[in-house]
């Protein structure tokens, strides 16, 4: 199931925190409760790490990474550096790049198997990234955006991105990704997905604001909860039967 979460009052959960199929960081500071959330949900199967970039909190916006990886900026310490490869799991490689673009994680939007990086990245990152994460790199833009990983969150289930992504791109990018995509948004209306929203295969994480019907959305592209198998086949075949009705009832629910 997906879950409402907060930070200080801000509903960017995606700022504050970066989650894959075998770890997931959270910034330093702030509310425990915040942590415990994630705490509570994941370390049955993948650990939660306290962690900072360059003394700042922002760390879901500064790295990248999935499974096999992390790509941290140049601006991180090498004291952060070690803390976090020493609290990753050994099978996780951690390598710091060289980067104009030093916020990698609206740069870069990354699954197991694919990435899509901003146009003007590096040769040399797009290649850290292909070799680290094991993935294959598209440069891409999200409805005319260049901030790929700022305006999508894609897993190895499914993909939000921007809600006003013509349709023509999105089944593009569909066929890159091999996997279903939505256009949406989170966090009441908020199209900077990035940071309203974080997800691997099994969980996801979105801001306090996010209405029922939002989660919803979230829950059946990501296939997360019960009735996500049913309802992601009708958000991937573009006909919203079980998906619509879902809306409607969680729409009811939230008016009544």
């Amino acid at each position: 199931m997906a879950s409402r979460v907060q930070f200080e009052n801000s509903n960017e959960v995606g700022v504050f925190a970066k989650l894959t199929n075998s770890y997931c960081l959270v910034c330093q500071g702030g509310s425990e409760n915040f942590y415990s959330i994630f705490e509570a949900e994941l370390a049955d199967s993948i650990p939660v790490i306290h962690a900072s970039v360059a003394d700042c909190r922002f760390v879901g916006r500064v790295c990248v990474g999935n499974k096999r990886g992390l790509l941290l900026p140049n601006s991180c310490t090498d004291q952060e550096l070690q803390h976090i490869r020493n609290s990753l799991p050994d099978s996780v490689v951690v390598q710091r790049v060289e980067e104009r673009l030093s916020a990698l994680g609206n740069c870069i939007a990354a699954n197991d198997h694919v990435a899509l990086v901003h146009q003007d990245l590096d040769r040399e990152t797009e290649d850290i990234v292909a070799d680290v994460l094991g993935v294959e790199v598209f440069r891409q833009t999200i409805a005319g955006n260049a901030l790929v990983g700022s305006y999508s969150v894609i897993t190895n289930q499914g993909g939000m991105v921007h809600p006003q992504t013509p349709t023509e791109d999105l089944e593009e990018l569909s066929s890159l990704l091999q996997v279903p995509l939505v256009a949406g948004t989170v966090n009441r209306g908020s199209d900077v997905l990035g940071a309203g929203l974080i997800a691997n295969d099994w969980t996801a994480f979105c801001g306090m604001d996010t209405t029922s019907t939002e989660l919803s959305v979230v829950e059946s592209i990501f296939k997360i909860g019960d009735d996500a198998i049913m309802n992601s086949n009708s958000v991937a075949g573009n006909n919203g039967g079980a998906v619509t009705s879902d809306l409607r009832n969680s729409l009811i629910d939230t008016m009544s």
